[in-house]
């Protein structure tokens, strides 16, 4: 596995080398982020990871819950699986609703919306699949708030992906969220660097 496909021990530095420093590294992934979130629909945003995404997102995480050493192997595995692989695309999704009662009547008719995510372009459709570490949809039917989601991609789809001004569709088929939009370039070309 290439270096800029995954995170070791190595790359954790001292949480107390972060928090001295931890202004100056969130500044840095906000601006990487900048061009990795897409709004699809009313409620919902997809915010496409990468490997520095992810690494900040272990800092926070070993940063609020101070964990220690015995944390880091667990955040590792679970949030080493979002770092894209060289042919994909990886998105942390979320349904944002405030209103506590909304949301769960809005995520109670939602069930299986995690595997309805698509990108169509250049006359294909790339199929959304969830990540496989736990069901995001209750036996009643009840989707989860955020999911995981990755967009596999051939060798071709990639390659178009990565042209220039490829218009890239993004959305859900879901019979209760069939929203979708188009990618803004910015963000096509962020992520078109995730693509080996």
């Amino acid at each position: 596995m290439a270096p800029q496909h995954q995170l070791t021990r190595d790359d954790i530095i001292p949480i107390e080398d972060y928090a001295r420093d931890r202004k100056a590294h969130k500044a840095r992934v906000l601006e990487i982020k900048k061009n990795r979130r897409i709004e699809v629909g009313p409620v919902c945003c997809f915010y496409f990871e990468n490997r520095d995404t992810v690494w900040s997102q272990i800092h926070e995480m070993l940063y609020i819950e101070r964990g220690g050493e015995e944390q880091i192997a667990d955040e590792l595995a679970a949030y080493g699986t979002l770092i894209p692989q060289g042919r994909e695309l990886v998105a942390t999704v979320m349904f944002e609703i405030d209103e506590p009662q909304r949301r769960r009547t809005f995520l109670a008719k939602l069930g299986g919306v995690e595997e309805t995510a698509f990108l169509r372009f250049a006359g294909d459709t790339v199929k959304g699949r969830p990540e496989e570490d736990v069901d995001r949809t209750t036996a009643d039917g009840k989707a989860s708030s955020v999911q995981f989601i990755h967009f596999p991609m051939t060798a071709a789809q990639a390659e178009a992906f990565k042209q220039e001004g490829q218009e890239i569709v993004i959305g859900f088929e879901h019979p209760h969220y069939g929203h979708m939009t188009v990618m803004p370039e910015p963000v096509r070309a962020a992520l078109a660097a995730d693509l080996d």
